[in-house]
């Protein structure tokens, strides 16, 4: 266990996305990693491959290259958007749609039964609350300009 808190909000991250990868490849038969962009897109859609990889904080190049297997497998829809080129706008399929149902709503109760036997229902809504307010913060943090520091930034060289 750490110390610092940016090291144990990882630590958890990190044990929380192992637990989900268990649960999702055991139930449903997929990675987190393949839940996460349907669930994402499912926030997102119809959205276009920048759009998309702009909210799964990836490259473009990293969704181009995953959107051809899950269109294979039956998870997501790939048409061109009229009048806009070769831009492509991805979509779930109604397979895509209840898998982020189904299995968010499953990994919801196995996370809410682990944390249930040490907090009680307001206690967990109020980790939540502060947890989505912590996340607008850093948001609202990374989109700011970034500050004037640098002695050349501040116009105090000539």
């Amino acid at each position: 266990m750490a110390d610092r808190l940016t090291f144990t909000l990882h630590e958890l991250v990190a044990e929380i996305d192992a637990y989900a990868d268990d649960a999702l490849r055991t139930r449903h038969g997929v990675t987190f990693s393949v839940f996460e962009f349907l669930a994402v897109l499912a926030n997102a859609q119809p959205a276009d491959m920048t759009t998309l990889a702009r909210c799964l904080g990836v490259t473009k190049a990293a969704v181009s290259k995953r959107v051809p297997a899950l269109v294979e497998q039956g998870w997501v829809l790939a048409r061109n958007a009229p009048g806009e080129g070769r831009s492509i706008r991805l979509s779930l399929t109604s397979r895509g749609a209840d898998l982020v149902r189904i299995a968010g709503d499953d990994l919801e109760a196995e996370f809410l039964s682990v944390i249930a036997t040490s907090a009680d229902a307001g206690g967990i809504a109020a980790l939540n609350g502060q947890l989505n307010t912590l996340t607008d913060l850093f948001r609202r943090k990374n989109s700011a300009p970034p500050p004037t520091n640098t002695p050349h930034e501040r116009g105090d060289l000539e």
